[in-house]
């Protein structure tokens, strides 16, 4: 008879009640699924006594999540505590120094600290398994490793930041502002205490950075990422992009360029009746464009306590079975050093700015526009009552590198006020 896989769970928020409740719901199905029972034997969290509607009185309770990591009765460490560094990473590095596999939902700590861990837990024999770690329940990175690991990827880009479209979205049904509904949205509490984690595109670019690593084959390399948060999008941005039949999302966008790796984690115009432009409230979805399967579209939830806790499961089942794989799909150290390639790729961008009410105003802008190489597709002012009058213009496919320096000249005319927001058309 097999003996039991033991789990120590360090970080009991609402993924790891998540964990604790589809362990204790699906215990016979999971043992006929992997042949072993799956039990727990110690948890780790920040306050014992929190009521969190599961009870945690028949485990081991450690104040520190390294205890934990260190047990003799522990085989596997399900970090869920969060952060790049602190507690997160010191149990990370001791449950693999101790002879242990972990399972984690940490995008943040790989994203930063991938590389190093991947070839810690190679040269003690352990397994790092991560698929909550994006997209919550979407099963993108059993599908990069395993399912499509005889494709050469050519583009993966998706939108992973439920928060940030559910407020895109809201804002297009309700037509409130972006404040609005980012405070609406705080007091539903879907932002993270630091909210920039969110709306700054970071959370995402985290995700972004891992899927990248796998697909293209490269060190993971979230510090060369183009980051750019919702912030700038105004209601009036939602209303124009719909009436060209364009939807705005916070994109992101890895392909491996002739001059490097291409990540940028975005706002963008996408069609509207794409399936990406179809997407609403909170759900994430990604896509993956490899050369023999051709595109793959995966839709579902991109957190909450089922989802991830899901997730999390899945990657317990794999080491259960006794599956093995390494971190990013191939040994670390055959991952390139990604040369960064900054928006190499040309594309048609939406320009928005607010002019001087006076002649030859738009004159000016298009001539900067003209000396740096880029062309008008259209152009349109909207009626004003101040002095300074909103202008859209829709350029045709060009380098963002051009466009650019052409917004950086803008400010020699004297007739554009403030910085214009450009925001680029991707075809999906």
């Amino acid at each position: 008879m097999s003996t039991p896989l033991r789990l120590g769970i360090a970080g009991l928020g609402t993924v790891g009640v998540g964990v604790l409740r589809i362990l204790r719901k699906q215990a016979k199905l999971l043992q006929a699924r992997t042949g072993r029972e799956i039990v727990v034997t110690a948890v780790s969290a920040r306050n014992r006594s929190k009521d969190r509607g599961v009870s945690i009185a028949g485990f081991a309770w450690e104040d520190d999540p390294v205890a934990i990591a260190r047990r003799t009765d522990v085989d596997v460490l399900v970090e869920l505590i969060g952060g790049s560094d602190g507690p997160a990473k010191a149990a990370t590095e001791a449950a693999l120094r101790a002879g242990k596999d972990v399972v984690t939902a940490n995008k943040a700590m790989l994203a930063v600290h991938g590389q190093a861990l991947a070839e810690l837990a190679e040269a003690e024999g352990r397994q790092i398994r991560y698929e909550a770690a994006v997209a919550g329940g979407i099963p993108v990175i059993k599908t990069l490793t395993e399912a499509l690991a005889g494709n050469e990827f050519t583009r993966v880009m998706g939108v992973m930041n439920g928060t940030c479209n559910y407020i895109l979205t809201r804002m297009q049904s309700s037509g409130l502002s972006y404040d609005e509904v980012f405070e609406e949205a705080n007091q539903l509490g879907y932002l993270e205490a630091d909210p920039n984690l969110d709306v700054g595109g970071i959370d995402a670019g985290h995700k972004l950075a891992l899927l990248a690593s796998i697909a293209f084959g490269t060190r993971v390399a979230f510090d060369a990422m183009e980051l750019e948060g919702i912030g700038r999008i105004t209601i009036d941005d939602i209303h124009q992009a719909a009436d060209m039949g364009y939807r705005i999302k916070l994109l992101g966008v890895s392909r491996m360029t002739g001059r490097g790796l291409e990540q940028r984690m975005s706002p963008c115009l996408v069609p509207a009746g794409s399936a990406l432009g179809q997407l609403e409230g909170g759900t994430n979805m990604v896509v993956i464009e490899g050369d023999s399967v051709g595109q793959i579209v995966l839709r579902g939830a991109g957190a909450g306590e089922g989802p991830t806790g899901s997730a999390v499961i899945g990657d317990i089942c794999d080491l259960a079975r006794g599956a093995r794989l390494s971190v990013f799909g191939q040994p670390s150290a055959t991952l390139a050093a990604a040369k960064p390639a900054v928006s190499t790729t040309p594309a048609a961008f939406y320009l928005r700015m607010a002019l001087q009410d006076k002649p030859g105003a738009l004159a000016k802008v298009a001539t900067v526009l003209g000396d740096n190489g880029i062309s008008i597709h259209r152009m349109r002012q909207y009626d004003h009552a101040a002095a300074l009058a909103p202008v859209l213009i829709v350029t045709h496919r060009c380098m963002r590198a051009d466009l650019d320096r052409a917004i950086a000249a803008m400010a020699a005319t004297g007739v554009v006020e403030g910085v214009p927001v450009a925001l680029r058309i991707e075809e999906v």
